[in-house]
């Protein structure tokens, strides 16, 4: 292991326990880890924020028995524990290497494949983790990561705190939400909860894909989403006659494939504007589902879905070679972050509150900053008066 010169604390935000903001305890004296075998040892220079890191904070993920909420434990067992550093989108800069790892990898900057593997194949994740959660996260001033999840990233356009805004949470599920569903050039694609990290996601890589993507949204972020790469944008809060709008943008056609990330009540009237005019498609109707922001239940008759060929797909996380894809356009320019904003690490409660009673200029992401990194990594996008 090559690590002289290091610190033995850090200032990290420690998640003590399932409940509110007063979990999070902001702590200096936490040790520095050091990497093992195959890792690196990033010190972290801003690290994005997802929903994910408040679903795991409350324990909101519910199991079969809809009353009944727990930790993100796919793999059988929980893997979250306490106290636990989350953040799961992190970029920064190599400053040490564990055994078998090149001492040329030490200054470089990179971003996290956020995903704990638990199978070595490139093309599957079935029972995904996450640091953040199973691991220690990027909410601290070091992070130690396996050496080949790290992918560096050297353009000199991306600030630090962009590429965090572009971090794989967010871009490997709405990828993979894209991969499932067998999106193709030239289909037309609805993606809800548009204004968030993966609805943003989707619709910027449904235009690299060569698809159109309409969006389901606040009115008031309509302008934002049209520039973003939104063919259109439909207003969640007028969902009369919802089918119709569609057709009116779409001349007429259906609705190749729905990217959800709202669940619900709504979910069946995603299904409606697929499902129209089966004389018109040419291939099945298919539902990618990530997310249930409105609501966990949602009433559907399974008549409508085998008679109408209606191919649903569930999402969580991606994989390895979609990690790869997404550094790639990430290094070729194609992908390009959507920052609103960035927040010191210690006032990471600010930065919940703000999350989750985001007004109606938020749009994107917003990323946590350590501290000694503020000057350089954050203080050039702090939060503006009126954002």
């Amino acid at each position: 292991m090559h690590d002289e010169g290091l610190p033995d604390a850090m200032a990290a935000m420690l998640l003590t326990g399932h409940g509110g903001i007063d979990k999070l305890v902001y702590r200096q004296d936490v040790p520095v880890p050091r990497p093992a075998k195959g890792e690196v040892l990033v010190q972290v220079t801003a690290t994005a924020k997802n929903n994910t890191d408040r679903k795991a904070r409350e324990g909101l993920y519910p199991t079969k028995d809809k009353g009944d909420t727990t930790s993100f434990q796919i793999g059988g067992a929980p893997t979250l524990t306490f106290p636990r550093i989350q953040g799961a989108d992190v970029a920064g800069r190599v400053v040490a290497v564990g055994e078998d790892v090149s001492e040329e990898r030490i200054g470089q900057r990179g971003l996290l494949d956020f995903n704990i593997y638990a199978d070595a194949r490139p093309d599957i994740n079935l029972t995904p983790d996450y640091y953040g959660h199973g691991a220690d996260g990027g909410f601290a001033e070091y992070i130690a990561v396996p050496a080949a999840q790290f992918h560096a990233v050297d353009n000199p356009e991306l600030a630090d705190a962009e590429l965090a805004a572009m971090g794989m949470c967010s871009y490997q599920t709405a990828l993979h939400m894209l991969n499932a569903a067998n999106v193709k050039a030239g289909e037309n694609v609805l993606v809800t909860g548009a204004s968030g990290g993966v609805g943003t996601a989707l619709i910027r890589l449904c235009r690299i894909m060569g698809a159109t993507p309409y969006a389901l949204s606040q009115a008031d972020k309509a302008e934002a989403l049209l520039a973003l790469g939104a063919e259109a944008v439909l207003d969640r809060s007028d969902m009369e006659d919802f089918t119709e709008k569609v057709k009116a943008l779409t001349q007429g056609a259906p609705i190749d494939a729905v990217m959800d990330l709202v669940g619900g009540e709504m979910t069946d009237r995603f299904i409606d504007t697929m499902i129209f005019d089966m004389t018109r498609r040419t291939t099945y109707p298919r539902l990618s589902i990530a997310g249930a922001s409105g609501g966990n239940l949602s009433e559907i008759m399974w008549t409508r879905i085998y008679l109408y060929q209606v191919q649903i797909f569930g999402v969580s996380h991606g994989t390895r070679d979609e990690a790869e894809q997404l550094v790639a356009w990430i290094r070729e320019g194609q992908l390009t972050p959507v920052l609103h904003a960035a927040f010191k690490l210690s006032e990471l409660h600010d930065a919940e509150r703000y999350f989750v009673n985001r007004n109606s200029n938020y749009l994107g992401k917003i990323v946590i900053v350590p501290d000694s990194q503020w000057q350089a990594h954050g203080a050039p996008y702090a939060l503006k008066e009126g954002k």
